[in-house]
């Protein structure tokens, strides 16, 4: 009987027991099947197509039987043993997944990257192996340096099949949990590239491009109007409110990203990014509050002050430490960045 026959006649006899009730079909399945299976693999002459046939049922009927064990036994054998099969990039994807059923997440990611680096890609059903490899170790992979591998490989092989603007945000993300500052900043300036990056909405992102816009705008400035302590940054501003020194304050402010809004705008709210001079507005004595507001915490400062303006006459100055480990001379510094108008809601 010849090969082809043999195996037809085998997963016919699986497909009739499955009429069957259910225990004697289990216990075909299990036992029969897959012993017949083994004698073909191992006593015929087989192309790659029927082989592939046999491995690919042997795997579907242990999977059907939830033997996760047996299926990595059964293709991590195969594997060792065939290792020119060209189907061996599709039998170690099956026993990543196999791992990840039982939640032996860093083992499935050996084995989705050891099929990115040492098996050559193939199609399932249209779609790329390695494509599904790269998806999955973005999900499970928890090593920034690696997720910068992957991205980047989706990035430069894939572009068509990805959103390639939330993944050059997500890439820099990486890169500054990474501590690569530099490259960070790079894939930041990919992003703002894009032609959806104002409107792109990534999840638990919510501020994607005003930070990374305000991370390039900053690096590109001189970055003067920052104090190394947020004493001396307050001391500076009250002593210019005192002597109606405009320009002073004017000097003080910072030059990126600078807002003057309502406590229930939004920063990046176009309206809240224009520009002024504080000279408009000290035609009359200044006061402020000797300590800064009880909200304030170790990289935020809030100082009350009023007496700008007979419609709003509160504002709340807003200083912040600098976020910027690009330059270490300026990173960990103090900036004025905005005013609240309004009493405090």
């Amino acid at each position: 009987m010849c090969a082809t026959i043999f195996i037809c006649l085998i997963l016919s006899c699986t497909v009739l027991c499955s009429c069957k009730n259910r225990a004697y079909t289990s216990s075909f399945t299990a036992e029969e099947t897959q012993k017949q299976f083994n004698i073909l693999l191992e006593t015929q002459e087989l192309d790659s197509k029927q082989r592939y046939t046999i491995i690919n049922q042997l795997a579907t009927n242990l999977l059907a039987e939830q033997d996760y064990q047996g299926v990595i036994l059964l293709l991590t054998e195969w594997v060792e043993k065939n290792p020119d099969d060209m189907y061996n990039s599709y039998w170690l994807l099956m026993t990543a997944h196999a791992y990840l059923s039982l939640g032996a997440e860093p083992v499935a990611e050996y084995y989705f990257d050891r099929i990115l680096q040492k098996c050559p890609d193939l199609l399932v059903k249209g779609n790329s192996i390695h494509f599904m490899c790269l998806q999955n170790l973005i999900q499970i992979s928890k090593t920034p340096s690696h997720r910068i591998k992957y991205f980047n490989e989706l990035i430069n092989r894939f572009p068509n099949d990805i959103n390639t603007t939330e993944l050059y945000l997500r890439l820099a993300l990486e890169y500054e949990n990474d501590n690569q500052w530099d490259q960070a900043l790079k894939a930041c300036e990919l992003f703002v590239q894009q032609p959806d990056a104002t409107t792109i909405q990534i999840p638990g992102e919510p501020d994607a491009y005003k930070n990374a816009r305000h991370l390039i705008d900053f690096n590109n400035s001189s970055k003067d109007w920052t104090f190394e302590t947020l004493q001396e940054l307050e001391k500076a501003v009250k002593t210019a409110i005192d002597r109606r020194d405009w320009r002073a304050l004017d000097r003080y402010k910072a030059k990126v990203n600078f807002f003057s809004m309502s406590w229930r705008q939004d920063e990046t709210d176009p309206n809240s990014q224009e520009e002024f001079s504080m000279g408009n507005w000290m035609g009359r004595k200044i006061h402020y509050a000797e300590s800064f507001d009880e909200s304030s915490n170790s990289n935020e400062a809030y100082l009350k002050t009023w007496g700008w303006s007979n419609y709003v006459s509160t504002w709340y100055l807003y200083f912040r430490k600098v976020n910027f480990p690009l330059d270490p001379d300026i990173n960990g510094n103090w900036e004025w960045a905005g005013i609240y108008i309004g009493n405090k809601l």
